[in-house]
């Protein structure tokens, strides 16, 4: 189905053909309808499928008519974790509304306030914006949500995971109660299963409508994932060898330690190879100017924090390389998520030490498959990392004797629950409708695992 079947009018669809795009993604073919009707959206998509253009698009579509905007007024109002998707989003709306009479912006810190503030006085029509700097705008009365339409939660699990809940509680409470929302997530989490769970019935009545594109954190099937074990103090020496053997073009290469990315960055001078590094300690403009080498092709290598994990989106990123593993398996999966985007190929590089052996297993369980192993000529490792439990149970599992099988039918069977979202039933790229609560005691009903969808909430706060 072309975008011209979307209900998208245009300037916008002369918009979207000028950059490329001819055929719209699941997410975007399944969402743009929902929000043009009006109706709240609970989202879930892997990294990469296009889900700003799934809720940009249908915004600028509704927005798309004459209408008067009062001084320090917004009509949506779009939430982002990080500073780098805060103006990768805004880049968007700017490109895709470049045919259209609408105003939009991004307010983020690390920046002086009184241009952000000077720029609201006439109104915006589409703001984007990290918490915290919201908050403080805000509470200068930089800007008034009386007018406010929509709102947009990008990068929910990323909102949580970086302890924003608190900040974005204070900003629904001073939101009008007449509101489109729109949650968008990239994985399923408990504390995003809690968010979504306290959505309340929308301006018409209805139940917000839930879209799963992928099932539960898993990542896209473009990226090649191969790990390298490794002792610690020769990573940087081995990142070196496969940069110049295997001649890299590009790659972005996460580390852990703010000090040990500019470490890293020296160590690779050393041996005449230029990169640079993004963390929290550098100003944002210093953050913006290294971002946009890197797009550009100008910087080749660059070493980040987790900081930037969701905020670079360059279509023909060749790799990803982790060069510390991450803790959590959600943010494996942001991290290649820079790669391999929009159906192009893509390669995640991981180094496995010694201590990594916990992470890697719970990561693999979480890929529910076993990531390739590969030995690089020239680099013995001393501590050698075990194979994961994931493997021994699916590889080296023995053979069950004759004598115990009639015994083991006396027990339950060891299969293993089905991984399928929670949020949005039983099969991916479907749409659902929550269950209305119980019109006499206001509970919603038990799901089928004999819990109460209530037991899972921690507050609502998406009030109507």
């Amino acid at each position: 189905m072309p975008f011209s079947n979307l209900g998208l009018s245009a300037p916008i669809l002369r918009a979207i053909d000028a950059l490329g795009y001819s055929t719209p993604t699941p997410i975007q073919n399944q969402a743009i309808p929902v929000i043009l009707s009006g109706k709240d959206l609970i989202a879930t998509a892997q990294t990469g499928t296009g889900k700003t253009a799934a809720f940009v698009l249908p915004i600028l579509e509704l927005f798309n008519k004459e209408r008067t905007l009062r001084g320090k007024r917004i009509r949506a109002l779009i939430l982002t974790p990080t500073r780098e998707l805060a103006v990768q989003v805004t880049n968007n709306v700017a490109q895709y509304s470049q045919h259209l009479n609408l105003s939009s912006m991004a307010v983020y810190g690390g920046v002086d306030t009184d241009a952000q503030k000077q720029r609201l006085i006439a109104g915006v029509d589409i703001l984007v914006a990290t918490p915290g700097r919201l908050l403080d705008l805000a509470h200068q009365r930089a800007l008034h949500f009386d007018e406010l339409e929509i709102l947009v939660l990008d990068e929910a699990d990323r909102m949580v995971d970086m302890g924003f809940l608190g900040d974005i509680n204070k900003i629904i409470e001073r939101l009008p109660p007449t509101r489109q929302n729109l949650l968008f997530s990239a994985t399923v989490t408990d504390d995003v299963l809690a968010i979504s769970d306290s959505f309340a019935n929308s301006k018409m009545g209805e139940l917000a409508e839930e879209i799963t594109i992928s099932p539960h954190s898993t990542a896209a099937p473009s990226i090649k994932q191969w790990l390298i074990t490794v002792d610690k103090d020769t990573k940087s020496a081995l990142l070196s060898h496969l940069i110049k053997e295997q001649e890299w073009d590009q790659a972005l290469i996460f580390i852990e330690k703010k000090h040990a990315a500019a470490k890293l960055v020296d160590q690779l001078a050393k041996r005449d190879i230029k990169a640079d590094a993004i963390h929290g300690d550098k100003s944002q403009a210093m953050r913006e100017q290294i971002l946009a080498d890197f797009k550009s092709g100008k910087l080749k290598y660059l070493v980040a924090t987790g900081v930037a994990a969701r905020g670079i989106d360059i279509g023909s990123l060749s790799r990803v390389v982790n060069y510390d593993l991450p803790f959590k398996p959600e943010e494996y999966i942001h991290r290649i998520g820079r790669t391999g985007r929009a159906g192009a190929t893509g390669e995640a590089i991981s180094f496995v030490a010694m201590g990594d052996f916990k992470n890697l297993c719970a990561i693999e369980s979480r890929l529910d498959h076993i990531i390739d192993r590969k030995e690089i000529e020239g680099f013995p490792v001393r501590k050698v990392v075990p194979v994961s439990i994931l493997n021994y149970v699916r590889k080296s599992k023995p053979p069950v004797p004759k004598s115990a099988a009639s015994k083991s039918s006396a027990h339950k069977s060891n299969t293993p629950k089905s991984t399928s979202s929670k949020i949005s039933g039983s099969k991916p790229n479907n749409k659902t409708t929550r269950q209305k609560p119980n019109d006499k005691t206001g509970k919603k009903p038990e799901n089928n695992s004999g819990e109460r969808s209530e037991d899972r909430v921690n507050k609502n706060i998406w009030g109507r």
